[in-house]
């Protein structure tokens, strides 16, 4: 078991980096890849067996594991998810062209009708689209074939 969990801390920085690409920062996905060599040791100590004959072991089970803890902590919303849109871009060819785009998806957004707008920025934001039909009462599917068609829209234009 020893080995199993040496073997599994060899990749230690890929798991944070699979952690980052949720949306952490760096700290944060340090402590959920520690959160999960403990989960793991546990669930190593109750039997569970996830190596393979071949001198490996599982790695679905790793990232199932590292995905279940980031979502556990964005629920209990001690975490706060960092877009990847928002990254800085360090050549300023793309940085003019990101910007270009940016400026047509905005006018694009404000073309639509108010509702179509409000809708795709809410969901875009990081609202499920259950959890904004619970709230404002309106019909899932409304709600859903809104957000596509205005993301369809946008796509276009891209």
């Amino acid at each position: 078991m020893k080995s199993l969990l040496a073997k599994v801390y060899k990749k230690h920085s890929i798991w944070i980096e699979i952690v980052q690409s949720f949306g952490c920062n760096k700290d944060t996905a340090e402590d959920i890849v520690m959160e999960m060599y403990i989960k793991l040791k546990k669930n190593l100590d109750r039997g569970l067996v996830i190596d393979y004959t071949n001198d490996d072991y599982n790695y679905f089970y790793i990232f199932k594991i590292l995905k279940s803890l980031f979502i556990d902590l964005k629920r209990k919303e001690k975490i706060t998810i960092i877009p990847l849109d928002n990254q800085i871009v360090k050549s300023s060819n793309i940085d003019v062209y990101y910007q270009e785009n940016y400026k047509k998806i905005l006018d694009e957004l404000d073309k639509m009708y108010w509702y179509d707008k409000k809708v795709f920025e809410l969901i875009d934001n990081g609202t499920s689209v259950a959890q904004l039909s619970r709230k404002t009462k309106i019909p899932y599917h409304s709600l859903y074939n809104t957000y596509r068609k205005v993301l369809q829209r946008l796509k276009k234009i891209l």
